[in-house]
């Protein structure tokens, strides 16, 4: 079986060489890991111990982020060193201050994970939600190197626990302890005879508690959305756009703030041709009287990393990705104390499904639906209420970067960290 995955990966190397040429986002994972080895024997002195922490994407960053920034806090002597699967998270991230070192992670083939391993010397490693590497994870496992996995979550649909899913489960055994996010991923590895695993919580909730208490406005955006309701929509895709442009003839007093889960200049021209009287963040300044004077005027946020201090200004949040593969991060508008809606997948996120059951967050179908919540966010009374449920939500599911700390200072205490 792990001659097929080997072989999976192979290919997938060959499809990344061959595809790099026609598409824009696989041709950034490849040249990012040209000379990879290079830089990191440049960079790093492997006769040094050092703590790696990996992240898939941007979004397990800001998942993980709290931990590695405690981690850092109370470990001020250690050297930290970042990983990313994907350029999103790469290049938003390459500078992270709280890191010493950011690299892509190289392709998870049996001679890259030893000689990335042997590279970096790790004493401790932290990956966080569900990057399951088998020959990273073994390579780890053989070496006796503690792994840790962070806000890790699991389905009972998934491989792992069904009958045939005995070889994938070996790679779940080579790790040191789960910092799980819910109940039934704790019984869900206890059924496989892994008990080796904390409920710690979500440590996203962590990170977004903090969003609404720090001062961080955005002025052009004040002057842009002056006293107006405003809906901020974020990590929208075509159909959700499609929904907002509609809706925007129904309610053309408010201004509509807009940040596209892609950013690239085909889909901002597209979504510019939909919005007459929009304007690009990165030409606001340039613009700004222009702005003021276009009383229907829409945002389109054209950079990455400024949405979630964008949620602020919103009476009405839409999170995009709910009609495709599933809805993107739903927690840092909640945090604002904003209502939220989203398209109909959603079930795999139990934040959504919760927000659901409390009457602060929303799934719409199509228009009708959307125009129906909308309405119902006209009463001040009933907008109030929902986003006040949200910004509750949120602060009661914090904690879980502090359980993670208690269980790793106390290893360091007993000298087995």
């Amino acid at each position: 079986m792990w001659i097929i995955y080997n072989l999976s990966i192979f290919l997938g190397q060959i499809f990344v060489f061959i595809f790099a040429r026609f598409n824009h986002r696989v041709k950034k994972w490849r040249d990012g890991r040209k000379g990879l080895f290079e830089r990191i024997e440049e960079k790093i002195d492997r006769s040094k111990k050092h703590t790696w922490f990996h992240f898939a994407s941007l979004g397990e960053f800001e998942q993980g982020r709290t931990v590695l920034e405690a981690y850092r806090e109370h470990f001020p002597e250690k050297r930290i060193i970042a990983t990313f699967f994907s350029p999103s998270g790469y290049e938003v991230r390459a500078n992270y201050t709280k890191a010493d070192y950011v690299f892509y992670l190289p392709a998870d083939t049996p001679g890259n994970a030893r000689k990335f391993i042997d590279l970096i010397n790790p004493e401790e490693v932290f990956v966080v939600k569900y990057e399951f590497w088998y020959n990273y994870f073994k390579t780890l496992h053989q070496r006796h190197i503690p792994l840790y996995l962070v806000s890790v979550i699991f389905r009972k649909g998934q491989s792992y626990f069904k009958w045939y899913g005995g070889i994938f489960r070996t790679t779940l055994t080579y790790v040191t302890h789960y910092f799980a996010q819910n109940q039934e991923s704790v019984s869900l590895l206890h059924r496989i005879g892994l008990n080796n695993v904390s409920l710690t919580g979500d440590t996203r909730f962590d990170r977004v508690a903090n969003l609404s208490r720090q001062d961080r406005p955005v002025t052009v955006v004040s002057e842009f959305v002056g006293q107006s309701k405003v809906l901020v929509a974020g990590s929208t895709w075509l159909p959700d756009e499609e929904l907002i442009m509609s809706l925007r003839q129904i309610y053309p007093e408010w201004k509509i703030i807009i940040a596209p889960h892609l950013i690239n200049d085909e889909h901002l021209l597209e979504i510019e041709s939909r919005f007459k009287g929009s304007i690009r963040f990165s030409a606001i300044n340039a613009d700004i009287q222009h702005v003021e004077a276009e009383q229907n005027a829409v945002l389109i946020v054209d950079n990455m990393g400024m949405l979630s201090y964008l949620y602020r200004y919103a009476d009405v949040a839409y999170i995009g990705g709910g009609f495709g593969a599933g809805i993107h991060n739903i927690l840092e508008a909640a945090t604002y104390g904003v209502p939220v809606i989203f398209g109909p997948a959603y079930h795999k996120f139990q934040e959504a499904k919760d927000l659901i059951g409390a009457k602060a967050a929303f799934s719409v179908h199509n228009l009708q639906d959307l125009v129906e919540v909308f309405e119902q966010m006209q009463d001040p009374a009933f907008k109030k209420e929902a986003g006040q449920r949200s910004y509750l939500y949120v602060q009661q599911q914090a904690g879980a970067t502090g359980k993670i700390m208690d269980y790793l200072l106390h290893k360091a205490l007993s000298g087995t960290l």
